[in-house]
């Protein structure tokens, strides 16, 4: 079973569609800036789970963040847990540069 995932700007969401089906399999929103892209809410239907989904919006979506100089602020429990699983990932996570100081 293939899994297509598509950058859907518009919509500001990934969306993954199983290869030859027409309903969504399952969706990543983001918001993103010239610096950074953060992962809000990832979703995959009961129908597709544990069948890759997620883990391919996942995929998909950091490797275009890299390919983009992007970083990466998973704000969503499900990214957070799949870059942590994925140490390969880990270099795109967001640091904040600021520092407060009294």
């Amino acid at each position: 079973m293939a899994v297509e995932v598509k950058d859907v700007p518009e919509a500001k969401r990934y969306e993954a569609r199983i290869e030859g089906e027409s309903e969504i399999a399952g969706v990543a929103d983001y918001l993103r800036t010239t610096e950074l892209i953060a992962f809000l809410h990832t979703e995959v239907s009961p129908r597709y789970e544990g069948k890759g989904v997620g883990s391919a919006l996942a995929r998909t979506a950091l490797d275009e963040a890299r390919a983009a100089k992007l970083r990466v602020l998973p704000t969503c429990p499900f990214f957070a847990g799949w870059i942590a699983r994925h140490p390969e990932y880990q270099d795109l996570l967001y640091q904040s540069r600021s520092s407060v100081s009294d």
